[in-house]
């Protein structure tokens, strides 16, 4: 009889920073509101995780001073060596963006 064990991949800490236009549904003008860690198994579970902590009122770090996460944010996922992905909130939901997006 052979034994199989099931390995769960650990959580990796991701480095999340939070782009928010001054003015909800600007297109333009996006500024750094927050930068937290969000450990998380992938890229898909850490834009999740983000989501959520910041749209449910009490997950909501207490220093945050943005606003709830709508359509147009934009968040950054800093991975170090593996790269800096940024994604932007979309009507159908995350999609990968180009940096440049953000000047």
């Amino acid at each position: 009889m052979m034994i199989r064990v099931l390995t769960r991949r650990a959580n990796i800490p991701y480095d999340v920073t939070i782009f928010q236009t001054p003015r909800r549904r600007d297109k333009k003008g996006h500024q750094e509101v927050f930068r937290t860690t969000i450990p998380a198994g992938n890229r898909e579970q850490c834009l999740q995780e983000t989501f959520s902590r910041f749209n449910v009122t009490d997950r909501i770090p207490e220093d945050y001073k943005g606003r709830f996460l709508s359509t147009g944010d934009i968040i950054l996922i800093d991975e170090g060596r593996g790269g800096q992905h940024y994604y932007q909130l979309k009507p159908g939901g995350w999609s990968l963006i180009n940096r440049i997006t953000l000047l």
